[in-house]
């Protein structure tokens, strides 16, 4: 029996499945349980607990392991890194290894000779395996290991120098600084990062990867400071900007891919008391979710959508802190109201997505290129559709509004709290309360929530009392009825118990009504009474759903909807 084999016999596959999977197998000339999780047919755990038991050997997760550093230290970090393999035991004359892929047996015995030792394999995952690597070595081990070696990295007295200029005309080092700039980018996209920080202190680099809304701690070797400049210069160089200019901030832009996907990287630098910070922003990523259906809005709120886009006149306002999906939600948006008989045009900054059949427009503020002046041009273009990036101003708004009255349909983005505060944001802007009656249609306000890993879910069995009345008032359950869930950590999620994201959205359409209430003087607690009587709810409603039906944790929905308000009193002084 093959890995297939056992995952069929356990269920886990179906026979139209594996069959799928070998055809993959033999198409690419790879192992079958790797073409069975690139299909995503069975959990890594599931797989790879297999084809432990296929070989006759023991399956591990060195993750949830307390590894002994002297153990760690018994391998040399070169055999580590090069066999990708992690030490779990040292004993007399025998060394305990986990890895993801036995080595051949010639490389087994070369190993043997390397360590002087009989080697016992375990298996692993290759996630495990990788995550252990990176916490215990840092990521980019092997890099900084090599340029360790090379004698153009000097220690004197009062510093460690780096030396470029030094190396023999045949070093790798520049080659190494740039595999290992790489080795950074590849992993944030291998974790679905959407940005990547690194922070210099005085003795060390901190190196952090914004995951799921989230910034995590990405380990890094201790030599990294050492290095840290050159690594700024290889951003510099990618983006274009001046390398000897260190007392000034950056902004600049690089364009490349990995295999077959194309993005983008906004980089921002600024200049720091220990050395100079960098922000990468990571753009365009080709696997996009371009279908209302896969953004995690209810039935009612996808259907309403839907019907928006077709409308031929109005302007529709996504409102939600930066970093919440906005851009994702309006480019599906677009795509669903593009077609042959309309001419759609977008004013951004910066175009984040490429859209095909859309005309887009990156703004340049240092040529006089803004939205509102954009935005001017753009009308004369007979647009039927116009995505405006951003309201920041009252001169854009008023244009925006003028638009959306003279039948075009306009989508843009707003920074407020919930969808109801747009009203008085534009008010505050200036706007007359009368045009916003008459063209706003539709505000959604959005969250993105990070979901409950699917592998490790758990029934939440500490409710709080007040929660649970809560969700069951709002959802209109029994409170006995209220269910939850949490993750309890695993390798598919990197122990943390949470995979992937999913969006939360309060729709608030206008109707007459709220136009006979529209005022410079109206306030945000009057649109919300009155909105409340023609069935809206607030965000903090919709998530209740979410948690009911296993998307979402209570924790997580606390952070994102709690209000001060739900805060308990502090108590008076007697």
């Amino acid at each position: 029996m093959d890995v297939g084999d056992v995952l069929l016999q356990k269920g886990t596959l179906t026979d139209k499945h594996l069959e799928s999977a070998r055809r993959r197998q033999a198409r690419l000339n790879i192992p079958l349980h790797q073409a069975i999780v690139d299909l995503n047919y069975a959990s890594e755990e599931e797989t790879y607990r297999a084809l432990a038991s296929v070989n006759h050997l023991d399956f591990t997760d060195p993750v949830t392991l307390e590894l002994d550093k002297a153990v760690l230290q018994s391998v040399p970090v070169k055999v580590v890194l090069h066999y990708r393999l992690i030490p779990l035991h040292n004993e007399p004359g025998v060394v305990t290894v986990a890895c993801s892929e036995i080595p051949p047996l010639n490389e087994q015995g070369n190993l043997r000779l390397l360590l002087a030792k009989r080697i016992k394999f375990v298996i692993a995952t290759p996630s495990s395996v990788h995550a252990v690597i990176k916490k215990h070595y840092g990521l980019g081990a092997d890099t900084i290991q090599q340029l360790r070696q090379d004698r153009t990295l000097r220690q004197s007295q009062q510093e460690v120098v780096f030396d470029l200029k030094a190396a023999d005309p045949g070093s790798n080092v520049e080659a190494s600084i740039t595999d290992f700039v790489d080795q950074i980018l590849l992993e944030a996209l291998r974790l679905d990062a959407t940005d990547i920080h690194f922070e210099p202190y005085p003795q060390t680099v901190r190196l952090r990867y914004r995951v799921d809304g989230i910034l995590q701690e990405i380990p890094v070797p201790s030599d990294l400071r050492q290095v840290y400049d050159y690594i700024v210069s290889r951003v510099k160089v990618m983006a274009g900007l001046n390398i000897a200019e260190r007392r000034l901030p950056h902004d600049g832009r690089i364009a490349t891919k990995t295999g077959t996907e194309e993005y983008a990287l906004r980089v921002s630098i600024i200049p720091t008391k220990h050395g100079e910070a960098i922000c990468l922003r990571i753009l365009g990523r080709q696997s996009l979710f371009l279908d209302l259906s896969q953004l995690g809005m209810d039935s009612e709120q996808q259907t309403a959508i839907e019907k928006l886009t077709k409308l031929s006149q109005g302007m529709v306002l996504l409102t939600g802190p930066t970093g919440s999906g906005k851009t994702t939600t309006l480019y599906a948006a677009l795509a669903h109201a593009n077609d042959v008989g309309r001419k759609i045009i977008t004013i951004e900054n910066p175009v984040e997505y490429q859209l095909e059949g859309v005309m887009q427009i990156q703004t340049h503020e240092e040529i006089g290129l803004t939205f509102s002046s954009g935005l001017r041009s753009v009308l004369r273009h007979d647009p039927d559709v116009v995505l405006i990036g951003e309201i920041r101003d009252s001169e854009t708004a008023e244009i925006a509004i003028r638009a959306a009255q003279t039948g075009h349909l306009v989508f843009s983005t707003l920074h407020t709290n919930d969808s109801i505060s747009a009203i008085t944001r534009l008010i505050e802007m200036g706007i007359e309360p009368f045009l916003i009656g008459s063209s706003l249609v539709c505000s959604i306000a959005q969250r993105l929530a990070r979901r409950v890993c699917r592998h490790c879910r758990q029934p939440d069995t500490e409710i709080d009392s007040v929660v649970r009345e809560e969700m069951a008032q709002t959802i209109g359950i029994a409170p006995g009825e209220v269910r939850a869930w949490h993750g309890a950590g695993c390798v598919e999620c990197g122990h943390n118990g949470y995979r992937g994201r999913i969006a939360l959205y309060e729709l608030f359409l206008m109707n007459d009504t709220i136009c006979d209430l529209l005022n410079k003087e109206v306030t945000t607690s009057q649109l919300r009474k009155t909105a409340m009587q023609f069935g809206w709810h607030p965000l903090r409603a919709f998530g209740w759903s979410k948690i009911q039906n296993g998307f979402i944790s209570i924790a997580e929905h606390q952070r994102l909807t709690l209000r001060v308000s739900d805060f308990a009193q502090t108590p008076q002084p007697r």
